[in-house]
C-alpha cells in the first residue's frame, strides 16, 4: 500500500486537480468506504408519503403566527 505524502501547502493541490483526482481513484482507503447513490428526483417510498402526510397534518394544527395582544 502506498502511503500518502503530506503536502506542505494544500493550496498547491489546486494547481494540478487531475493528479489529485487520479490519486483519489487509486486510494485503497477511499475505495473501502461504503457509499450509496442518492438521486433526489427518485419517487418517494410509499411509507415516506404516509409519514409526510402525518407531518403535514400536524403542521396545519400549529398557527403560523401569534395573534397580537390587544390593548384595552
Amino acid at each position: 500500500m502506498q502511503s500518502a505524502q503530506p503536502v506542505a501547502n494544500p493550496f498547491a493541490l489546486l494547481l494540478n486537480p487531475a493528479e489529485v483526482v487520479a490519486e483519489m481513484e487509486r486510494s485503497e482507503r477511499l475505495n473501502r468506504l461504503s457509499s450509496r447513490i442518492c438521486r433526489p428526483l427518485d419517487k418517494a417510498h410509499p411509507s415516506d408519503k404516509a409519514h409526510d402526510a402525518q407531518i403535514d397534518a400536524s403542521a396545519d394544527e400549529v398557527p403560523d403566527f401569534a395573534e397580537p395582544a390587544r390593548a384595552t
